[in-house]
């Protein structure tokens, strides 16, 4: 597809918080959106490396109301966008093994609780009756909620962009950014590596590379890339078809069923921030003595496959939405490691917010880009 020459909106960005946005945006009546992506395969974009979880359990208001609208939106996707989602409520099943967490944990519940989620609260022997396959010896409590889960990441971004597609959207990969014009405070155009793009608008849905496009317009977007892996096993039969996404929270250890095995990851919290998606070998060994020190039927499985992805992390773990100083210019980056699950609701609202002036399903204006400055952060606790 030639690269048009104008257009209204330019989305910089093809996973699934720029596959989204293109959606809603068309889906809501919006003309001359264009979608630019610069990868040729979405396998290489952060959305297709994420690990698939999708949960309500959030120590914030503001991330509980987005996922009390985005995970139903989920489970309405098939009728909606014509794909499987493959929602698989399997459950978040939170360890807590510091008091400190336990007590963090006891209020995010109590706010969870107030805004009709029903997480359940567990002791120290209710855990160990629950996951009888680990050793957690030292559990003091556990949350479960039990519509928390799982989604395939690639059938919800390719199922925003196709429908995006359908509605006139027109979605050109291999299609990099280099730059963006401003002319007297307003978004006038971007440049990419295939030639100009007159447009009013510009969304930056570039994820991890949230940062370097902000650049463009000189601003400064505190959006880090991180790099987090994962491994996955060959099967393993003794693991029940109900076995729920295990967290470790005080390790950022986690599990869950992967076709007949597991896939299991653990954050390195001394990662350096950077663009490196290569595998950390030394990293990955650590993290699986760690796995298999609880899951010690671990050590029965062979390794199926690891790969590296790349999280887009804010001071605050919350997400930048909305409008900047620089007129035309727009922000829904940042999500932290909770893009997958927050994609369908933050499509949406930038939907809302370029086409009625403001957010109107979920209030998200405390996550604009200026609380950084005006030191104004809502912080996160429940990160993994």
């Amino acid at each position: 597809m030639d690269l048009p020459k104008s257009a209204q909106i330019v989305i910089i960005g093809g996973g699934v918080m720029g596959a989204s946005t293109a959606y809603h945006l068309a889906q809501a009546g919006a003309k001359g959106v264009l979608l630019l992506e610069r990868t040729a395969h979405l396998e290489d974009s952060a959305t297709s490396r994420c690990a698939g979880g999708v949960r309500y359990q959030f120590a914030t208001e503001v991330n509980i109301q987005l996922s009390k609208v985005s995970l139903p939106m989920l489970e309405r996707f098939k009728d909606e966008i014509g794909i499987d989602p493959l929602y698989r409520q399997c459950g978040y099943f939170f360890v807590l093994t510091e008091p400190s967490d336990v007590e963090a944990f006891k209020v995010n519940v109590a706010l969870q609780q107030s805004l009709g989620v029903e997480t359940e609260w567990l002791e120290g022997d209710e855990v160990r009756h629950r996951l009888p396959l680990m050793q957690f010896q030292d559990a003091l409590a556990g949350t479960l909620h039990e519509k928390d889960g799982l989604a395939d990441p690639s059938s919800v971004n390719m199922g925003y962009l196709d429908r995006a597609r359908d509605l006139g959207v027109p979605v050109l990969m291999e299609t990099e950014v280099v730059g963006i014009d401003v002319e007297d405070g307003h978004v006038a155009g971007v440049e990419t590596e295939r030639g100009h793009v007159a447009c009013e608008h510009v969304v930056n849905a570039a994820g991890p590379w949230a940062g370097e496009v902000g650049k463009y317009v000189r601003l400064e977007i505190p959006i880090q890339p991180v790099r987090r892996q994962m491994v996955t096993t060959t099967p393993l039969p003794d693991i029940p078809d109900d076995f729920p996404f295990v967290i470790d929270f005080a390790q950022s250890l986690y599990f869950h069923r992967e076709g007949e095995g597991l896939l299991t990851g653990m954050s390195n919290w001394e990662q350096e921030p950077g663009f490196d998606q290569r595998l950390d070998d030394d990293w990955e060994a650590n993290a699986l003595e760690a796995a298999m020190d609880r899951l010690p039927l671990l050590q029965t499985a062979g390794r199926l496959s690891g790969w590296a992805g790349l999280y887009e992390v804010t001071p605050d773990s919350h997400p930048i939405f909305g409008p900047t100083r620089v007129d035309g210019f727009w922000i829904v980056a940042g999500f932290s490691g909770h893009g997958l699950m927050h994609g369908p609701v933050a499509g949406k609202l930038m939907s809302e917010f370029m086409l009625e002036g403001h957010a109107r399903t979920v209030d998200v204006s405390m996550l604009d880009l200026a609380r950084f400055e005006e030191g104004r952060p809502i912080q996160e606790y429940n990160v993994i």
